[in-house]
């Protein structure tokens, strides 16, 4: 999986490509807990995320927890595939997805 996060002022754009699973859910945490402070808007990128497992979907869960606390969290661009797991799981009702 690649990374790629973007950060301007207190908004930051977290760009995911491949595959979010149990193998790569480990570094987008690492990521994250470094980027996260003084953030306040929190956006996810999924045009090229190809997958999404449970592992994935916690790394999220916990990243819309955090950005309760701080500011907001939104979705992008997430495909047919992804967006019928956040359908299946209920994220869809959890997350802000554009």
């Amino acid at each position: 999986m690649n990374i790629q996060q973007n950060k301007n002022g207190s908004a930051l754009t977290v760009a995911l490509e491949g595959r979010l699973d149990t193998m790569t859910a480990p570094e987008l945490e690492t990521a994250l807990n470094s980027a996260l402070e003084g953030v306040e808007e929190l956006t996810f990128d999924l045009e090229h995320l190809e997958y999404i497992s449970s592992a994935g979907l916690r790394v999220l869960l916990s990243a819309q927890k955090t950005m309760n606390r701080q500011g907001s969290m939104k979705v992008l661009h997430a495909n047919e595939i992804i967006m019928e797991i956040f359908e299946v799981t209920g994220f869809s009702d959890i997350l802000t997805i554009e």
